[in-house]
Order: C-alpha cells, then sequence, then structure tokens
C-alpha cells in the first residue's frame, strides 16, 4: 500500500515565546491552514514523523506538549460557533 497523503491536526501548547515562534515557522511551510496553536496540514505518514522530530527540538517536554492527529475524512466532523450546529439534541448520539 503507497504512502497516501492524508489530512492531519497539530496542536501544541508550548509556554517559551521563543520556542512558540520556532515551532509555528516550522509549520507555516507544512500547513494549509490554522490559527494560533491548532494547524491543518495534509502529511504522508514519514513527513508526520519528520515534522514531529523538527517540532519536538524546540519543546520542553517538562511543560510543553505537541499533539498531531489524524482526521479521519469518513467520519462526521463535529462541530460548534459561527454557521449552523453540527451537533444533534442529544450530544452523545452519533448519527451513522
Amino acid at each position: 500500500m503507497k504512502d497516501l497523503i492524508r489530512p492531519v491536526i497539530v496542536a501544541y501548547d508550548i509556554s517559551d515565546n521563543k520556542a512558540r515562534k520556532n515551532v509555528f515557522k516550522i509549520l507555516k511551510m507544512w500547513r494549509l491552514d490554522g490559527q494560533k496553536s491548532v494547524h491543518e496540514c495534509r502529511l504522508k505518514k514519514n513527513q508526520a514523523q519528520e515534522l514531529f522530530i523538527q517540532i519536538s527540538e524546540h519543546i520542553n517536554q517538562s511543560t510543553d506538549s505537541i499533539m498531531i492527529a489524524w482526521i479521519e475524512t469518513h467520519r462526521k466532523i463535529l462541530y460548534r460557533g459561527l454557521g449552523r450546529d453540527s451537533l444533534s439534541k442529544n450530544l452523545w448520539e452519533w448519527e451513522n
């Protein structure tokens, strides 16, 4: 199976301003879009690994955190805010 390009979300919480700025610069090269500390990218598995390594070099593991999560495109996306509500009256009832 060939290495597919898949959507991924990268989120971080970095306490040091200089480190946060460095991580943001790295993500600007990889991302499609984002805001503050959450970014959307489209990556192959090896690219996600490389991005994780690049970012990890700038964070303090005792105070900071980073998360990279693959987006499952076959699942319904839940959201709130501007636009329409995607959630039913019962938040925990999932539609198929």
